[in-house]
């Protein structure tokens, strides 16, 4: 049995296949993120999972792509992880680049990949070989265009009474704003990042507000100016996209590519049925 799993910050969806590539169960758990998330809390997200837990000897190989995996400290760190909860498992551990890189772009195809979903990152493919420009420092200075990102925007704005009154009032309603409760979210509960996430939900939801599209355009506008445009091909290749964001604000998100004279590609919400197809092909 093999697992191939797509570990973003909020949540990881997990396929098992047989040796002839067939489906044995599809599950989920929440996010393993390595950079947030200390060795307790994964161990218990494992073992609380029930596929994952009664076939946990049978697994021989183990395909891991997550959000918090771009540095051999962190792979390690999941990989140790692994070896105890997967007695018999070969573990390969890749940042969640590679996932979007398998889900939108053949091999032997340039483009550019990202992702925005709950944090944001950007890739140039070659076809063969990854490169990036831009090193990840996490959700608090980067994550430009993400769900935090927005999320953050929203807080900040409503606290600083920047967002328009009709807005804010319906905002007030949705959300519990209280400023111990936020505080308590973001400095002693794990995973802030997803946390923040939760409130781009808002945004999608009122999106043909003038306030709402103002906050999206700049959003993504930030994020192709800080990291597609360090790549000297952006307006040559496809820019191809997975996550929630990307997914729930295609058409916003299109508009901007446009605009900046850029090929949009392809945009999927998941990886995860991309990556199952890549690795039946390479079986």
């Amino acid at each position: 049995m093999i697992l191939i799993v797509d570990s973003g910050a909020t949540k990881s969806d997990w396929i098992a296949l047989d040796e002839n590539g067939e489906q044995l169960f599809l599950t989920q758990t929440l996010g393993l993120s390595p950079e947030v998330l200390t060795k307790d809390v994964i161990e218990d997200r494992l073992a609380n999972n029930f596929e994952l837990s009664k076939n946990r000897e049978k697994v021989s190989h183990l395909y891991f792509y997550g959000a918090g995996c771009g540095t051999e400290r962190m792979k390690l760190f999941l990989k140790a992880i692994f070896k105890d909860f997967f007695p018999n498992a070969k573990a390969d551990v890749k940042e969640d680049t590679y996932a979007a890189i398998f889900a939108t772009t053949k091999v032997g195809h340039q483009g550019i990949v990202c992702i925005l979903g709950t944090g944001s990152n950007c890739s140039y493919y070659d076809g063969n070989q990854l490169f990036q420009k831009v090193t990840s420092l996490g959700y608090i200075p980067m994550d430009d265009g993400s769900g935090n990102f927005f999320g953050r925007k929203l807080i900040r704005d409503y606290y600083f009474h920047k967002m328009p009154s009709d807005l804010a009032h319906k905002f007030a309603s949705s959300h519990d704003l209280d400023a111990d409760v936020i505080k308590e979210n973001l400095y002693k509960q794990p995973n802030p990042n997803t946390y923040l996430a939760t409130f781009a939900r808002f945004l999608i939801e009122n999106k043909e507000h003038p306030y709402a599209k103002g906050v999206i355009d700049k959003g993504f506008q930030q994020f192709i100016n800080n990291y597609v445009m360090q790549f000297e091909l952006a307006t040559k290749v496809p820019i191809n996209f997975v996550g929630s964001i990307a997914h729930y604000l295609r058409d916003e998100l299109t508009s901007v590519l446009l605009r900046n004279d850029l090929i949009v590609g392809v945009i999927r919400q998941r990886p995860i049925e991309g990556l199952v197809d890549f690795h039946r092909s390479n079986m």
